[in-house]
């Protein structure tokens, strides 16, 4: 088996938040401190640093995933969405943002970024949530300042705003 110089570097070239953007890191570095150091997209947090608390979430390829448990070169030709891409190209919020914002579903806003992110691939696969199906799903995030209450009611009200929409597009 080769091992790698701890001083080796490599180029990862990947599409962030739909721009293509390549920075070079060492093969250790964590995705989390390579968008956060490498690449300047601050919003997605660190908390625990083992996948536990859930801020840190982007979607890689539209699914979420935990960037402190994902090394920066294996999202190499990816396209890699953090919470600085929801937001439209003139800073408009979308409108999971918007309820969360109506909801007060946010508080200190540390554990925000990711929880949207997880909603917003959640959504994408689950148009017609209950309740419950909701905070099984935040189950994998830490939120010490919500209660996840305005979080859930954030999330459903956006599902039933998407389906309202969707009928009406018919």
């Amino acid at each position: 088996m080769k091992r790698l110089q701890r001083d080796q570097v490599h180029t990862v070239a990947l599409i962030l938040n739909g721009e293509p953007r390549r920075a070079a890191c060492e093969p250790r570095t964590l995705l989390s401190d390579h968008l956060r150091h490498g690449l300047g997209a601050t919003g997605t947090h660190v908390g625990c640093e083992h996948g536990v608390c859930g801020a840190c979430t982007v979607l890689i390829d539209g699914v979420a995933g935990r960037a402190c448990m994902t090394l920066a070169v294996q999202v190499d030709g990816c396209k890699v969405d953090t919470v600085e891409g929801l937001a439209g190209s003139e800073g408009e919020l979308n409108d999971l943002q918007r309820a969360f914002r109506r909801n007060h579903a946010l508080q200190c806003g540390f554990c925000t970024a990711g929880i949207l992110m997880s909603c917003q691939d959640y959504l994408g696969r689950n148009p017609d949530p209950g309740e419950q199906d909701v905070r099984d799903m935040l189950s994998g995030h830490l939120c010490r300042c919500t209660g996840y209450t305005n979080i859930v009611k954030a999330v459903l009200e956006t599902a039933a705003e998407r389906r309202a929409a969707l009928r009406g597009a018919e």
